[in-house]
């Protein structure tokens, strides 16, 4: 007996990676131990989010032409300068209004400059270049390799002024775009590798959206309370206006603007390195981690949806369909989504 659970899960808003996401996020809240219980393939399954997305950059990379690379650099550009803009501006007014220690009371207890700042820094990478791969461009998806300098506590620390920036780690950075551009170079140099690599790039999305969520701990949302749901659904409305507005100057649709009003799941990390850089920040780094958690989880599970609502609205279709420009079949084009 056949089940059409491929055709099922894609009717779903970007489904490939927002399903095994949920799953993944149900796995790591009522079973936490999983990994480590089984251990070896299993384990690797739940915790390998990174090694996956690393081949999903090699074989993404090897559908990009040199001749697009001026504009990925000018889009991933345009979003990267769009979300430091924004948490500078965060930064100034809340830095401002409540100085560097948390609310103590009432209705925003627990909110900070530092986890509006982090939850607003920090772009959900792999969200990104999913949905991308679904509704976008391989040249929107290549935007990601210059947006990822937005991972860590960097851009953070930049714009709350800590010092101390010696410790930037530029090695990772660079890590962060070698597949990527390792891909593009074979790619280009071989017709063969950039068909050959870019017919799996599609069939990572949901592996890495598994190992993605079963780091997220649904209980986290609940302790964040309304406060980490609102702050999410702000992240997403208030950067998801301004990545549009910036995606369209630069000459695309908004698709890629409204991909990336997400929060990085490493952003929950933030906090913490940010306190341990500056004891300013201590009373502020365990609420802002559960904030940020919370935004990480919601808006994990909201853009696919915005995304979708987004490229129906821009295309005037119910179903969107990504073209790249070849036949719905070649390698880098997204066929019809049921």
């Amino acid at each position: 007996m056949q089940i059409a659970i491929k055709r099922t899960i894609e009717r779903i808003p970007g489904g490939m990676m927002v399903v095994p996401l949920a799953a993944g996020a149900v796995m790591a809240t009522v079973a936490p131990h999983t990994a480590t219980f089984f251990g070896s393939f299993t384990g690797a399954l739940f915790t390998g989010a990174l090694p996956i997305l690393a081949v999903f950059y090699v074989c993404l990379g090897a559908t990009i032409r040199v001749e697009s690379l001026p504009r990925v650099l000018r889009r991933g550009g345009v979003l990267f300068a769009t979300k430091l803009m924004l948490g500078v501006v965060a930064g100034v007014v809340l830095g401002h209004l409540i100085g560097e220690r948390p609310v103590a009371s009432g209705w925003f207890a627990g909110l900070s400059t530092l986890a509006v700042v982090a939850a607003v820094n920090n772009t959900n990478g792999g969200l990104y270049m999913a949905l991308m791969q679904q509704f976008g461009t391989p040249e929107e998806a290549g935007a990601y390799s210059l947006m990822s300098f937005e991972s860590g506590p960097f851009l953070t620390m930049v714009t709350l002024g800590i010092v101390g920036l010696s410790a930037f780690p530029w090695p990772a950075l660079v890590g962060g775009i070698l597949p990527l551009a390792i891909g593009v170079v074979l790619g280009n140099i071989d017709r063969d590798l950039r068909e050959f690599l870019g017919r799996a790039a599609a069939t990572l999305i949901p592996f890495f959206a598994f190992a993605l969520g079963a780091t997220l701990d649904l209980h986290r949302v609940w302790q964040a309370g309304l406060l980490g749901v609102a702050l999410a659904l702000g992240v997403l409305v208030v950067s998801g206006v301004a990545l549009i507005i910036a995606d369209r100057l630069a000459g695309g649709t908004g698709t890629a603007g409204i991909a990336a009003a997400s929060t990085a799941g490493n952003g929950a990390a933030v906090p913490a390195i940010v306190a341990a850089a500056n004891p300013a920040y201590a009373a502020a780094a365990g609420p802002a981690t559960i904030l940020v958690a919370a935004c990480v989880i919601v808006t994990a599970l909201t853009v696919p949806f915005a995304t979708v609502w987004w490229v129906g609205r821009v295309r005037g279709k119910k179903t969107p369909v990504a073209d790249h420009g070849g036949p719905p079949d070649a390698p880098g084009s997204i066929s019809p989504v049921p």
